[in-house]
């Protein structure tokens, strides 16, 4: 059995890809990060996820990208602004250079482990502006990797990192994900945190505006 990692936030994206992973029969190693975030919603639905997907191992990786800020997301100074499904900017809640630090942590993972396969559940077309989800990036991360890993520059064991939506919406990830069983109740999208999901921020507005366009009750919410 092949040895997949999952970067698994806790939100929809990254439950989707890691039944997808699921399905397709790998070994699942889900990696989370700590890493400064306002609040830890996301963190708990992960290892509820974990656990439910019945993972080999389940890791919190603590990094500290609230030292330097640069988004609302880490920045407590700064107010996470209401979304649009519209929007052609990039929004605050960008975190500089995030992806690519994660994708760097779960190449150091799977070398240790011996797992070929990443899993990221990013998408070039409901991005919300952030350019670490393109499939150039991707690709450029994927060559790096097997450039500075023993595995891709010396063994001939390349890691691959699959991107399987990068070309879906979150409609078509929700319709996928009904299919493979993600419970998606256990999943959290909101960046605001707090008891219940906001319903104003991007992330929350994009989720509501995928469910209804699936034509599912987000179980989270309970509402259509």
């Amino acid at each position: 059995m092949q040895k997949a990692v999952i970067l698994l936030s806790g939100g929809l994206d990254s439950a989707v890809a890691l039944w997808l992973a699921k399905s397709q029969g790998y070994e699942l190693f889900s990696l989370s990060f700590n890493y400064g975030q306002r609040h830890n919603r996301e963190l708990e639905a992960a290892a509820k996820l974990a656990s439910l997907a019945g993972v080999t191992s389940h890791h919190v990786v603590n990094l500290n990208l609230d030292l330097w800020g640069g988004s609302s997301l880490t920045d407590k100074n700064m107010a996470i602004e209401d979304g649009d499904v519209n929007r052609t900017d990039i929004p605050v809640t960008y975190v500089p250079a995030r992806n690519m630090v994660f994708l760097s942590v779960a190449a150091s993972f799977a070398e240790a482990i011996g797992a070929q396969n990443i899993f990221i559940g990013v998408s070039e077309v409901d991005y919300s502006g952030y350019v670490d989800c393109r499939e150039e990036f991707i690709k450029s991360m994927e060559t790096a990797i097997n450039k500075g890993t023993v595995m891709g520059a010396v063994n001939n064991q390349p890691i691959s990192v699959h991107a399987p939506f990068i070309y879906k919406t979150k409609t078509e990830e929700i319709k996928l994900g009904m299919e493979l069983g993600v419970p998606f109740k256990e999943t959290w999208s909101c960046y605001r945190g707090g008891a219940q999901p906001c319903g104003t921020c991007d992330s929350c507005l994009l989720r509501a505006k995928a469910f209804k366009e699936a034509g599912f009750e987000d179980p989270a919410l309970n509402i259509k």
